[in-house]
């Protein structure tokens, strides 16, 4: 048998991108690391075409620009300022799940499972007797069968309420979930962008909760100086402050949220990649960006306590190495109970994602 190889022909065999995907593709990932301005990753985009020649005959940026408008993904103003509409954040969301949780989508189902068998939606191959009020789309007819014949054999055939066995499931849960995102100055110094790959994960786990977990809920936290909620469609506008790193203020919030929710399960996903260094005494903010400030940290190791007493699992994902970084990161585990995972920037979403879905007790250090 001989193969002959020949060079890939797109029109052949494959479904070629138009200019404006190709295009729409490379302004999404911007988009995605200038915070959701779309003057500033349109400007980027114009220096790519100049240096690489994206565009053609067909399409240049002007055109391009003019199509994205009359597709709904950019809207202008009376001043004349464009900005990016509610098509194209729920896109990025999207698009973000995909790269982050692609394995995900293509799996069967999405759902928590326990150790524990009981009132589900997965069937098990295992079986028992069937009690009142179970599903009758989980009857193990075979079996039941089986029990009829070996009971009463072949001529005298009945039907006994003893006779039936179902399938087992698995029991679910629904789970509320708050993520801390640390919009620090830090997260953006070093010569790294630590802020878009946590940007990028929050709207991949917004739009995999709404999409696969509609029980389960998910509220963001935003915290520096201070702590405040973000709204799913402000996630792709995050952007780093001049600000100190008020951890204690976060949990309190998360705290506050969770206390409201009536899900089973309650969890806190801190994305963080420095130590605490502030937190607010008596109105006024208290503030120690040197060293590990035990007066700082000790209302952080408090507040963990407390989250552990509500029953609020606090899971750390730590996006630095720094060994003294690390040993409080282990303080705040210890004290919670929780789960801490150190991450790099590559890995950070599928980290999360291993969490979330298998939502079960599991500590790496």
């Amino acid at each position: 048998m001989f193969f002959r190889y020949t060079k890939w022909d797109e029109q052949r065999h494959g479904q070629a991108q138009s200019t404006f995907e190709k295009l729409l593709d490379l302004f999404q990932q911007l988009l995605q690391h200038t915070a959701g301005d779309a003057a500033e990753a349109l400007n980027w985009l114009t220096q790519l075409d100049k240096r690489y020649g994206l565009t053609d005959e067909s399409m240049g940026i002007g055109d391009f620009i003019e199509e994205l408008k009359s597709q709904g993904y950019l809207q202008e103003d009376n001043e004349g300022t464009v900005r990016i509409t509610a098509r194209t954040e729920r896109t990025l969301r999207q698009r973000s799940l995909e790269e982050i949780f692609g394995q995900l989508r293509k799996s069967r189902r999405g759902r928590h499972k326990t150790p524990h068998a009981g009132m589900g939606d997965e069937r098990l191959p295992e079986t028992r007797n069937w009690q009142f009020g179970d599903d009758v789309n989980l009857l193990d007819v075979t079996g039941t069968l089986s029990n009829s014949f070996r009971r009463g054999g072949i001529d005298e055939w009945s039907l006994q309420e003893d006779d039936f066995a179902v399938y087992e499931t698995d029991h679910t849960t629904n789970v509320a979930t708050v993520l801390m995102i640390d919009l620090s100055h830090s997260m953006v110094l070093y010569g790294e962008d630590r802020i878009t790959p946590a940007r990028r994960t929050a709207m991949a786990l917004s739009e995999l909760i709404m999409t696969r977990y509609p029980k389960d809920t998910l509220d963001i936290v935003a915290f520096g100086n201070d702590a405040w909620e973000v709204s799913i469609k402000d996630l792709p506008y995050l952007e780093v402050g001049p600000y100190y790193t008020n951890t204690r203020a976060g949990l309190q919030r998360a705290r506050d949220i969770l206390r409201r929710r009536k899900n089973q399960n309650k969890q806190i996903f801190m994305i963080t990649d420095g130590k605490p260094s502030c937190h607010i005494e008596n109105g006024r903010m208290y503030r120690n960006a040197f060293g590990l400030d035990r007066r700082i940290v000790n209302k952080v190791l408090d507040e963990a306590v407390i989250c552990r007493r509500e029953r609020i699992t606090v899971t750390t994902f730590m996006i630095a190495r720094d060994p003294y970084l690390q040993n409080f990161v282990h303080e705040l585990t210890e004290a919670n109970q929780g789960r801490a995972y150190y991450a790099s920037l590559d890995n950070l979403g599928e980290f999360i994602f291993e969490d979330y879905v298998r939502n079960r007790r599991k500590r790496v250090r």
